[in-house]
């Protein structure tokens, strides 16, 4: 079983509004807009001795819920570090913040379920 890696995944969700700067004044996402947005993060490692588990999932969903209070019915735009907040930007932002305290860490997914898109940021 050497060759098997086990992965475990938490999802949460979010809500907030944002607006791109970068396009003309007439096109409608100039304008502010919102999204219900939807996260995975998944994490990779052996499970403890102890426990059996990779991570209690309640460690994981006390690291989210930090940074989903700086996110959810915000304007992105208004967060440090997300002035120009695309799906991408967004889940490196979430990868970056909880890559130092989530050990195995491997991917980020951030959604956008109502308009079928997503980006996904994977470690390697």
């Amino acid at each position: 079983m050497s060759d098997l890696r086990l992965e475990i995944s938490k999802d949460f969700a979010f809500d907030a509004a944002h607006y791109f700067q970068f396009k003309d004044g007439d096109h409608p996402f100039s304008r502010m807009h919102g999204h219900s947005f939807a996260g995975t993060v998944t994490l990779s490692g052996e499970p403890a001795a102890e426990s059996g588990m990779v991570k209690d999932f309640w460690e994981i969903d006390a690291e989210i819920a930090k940074l989903r209070d700086q996110l959810d019915h915000r304007l992105l735009n208004e967060v440090e570090g997300l002035e120009h907040p695309s799906l991408e930007a967004l889940a490196r932002w979430v990868f970056e913040r909880l890559d130092p305290v989530l050990p195995g860490l491997i991917a980020v997914e951030i959604r956008r379920p109502s308009c079928g898109e997503k980006a996904v940021v994977r470690r390697g």
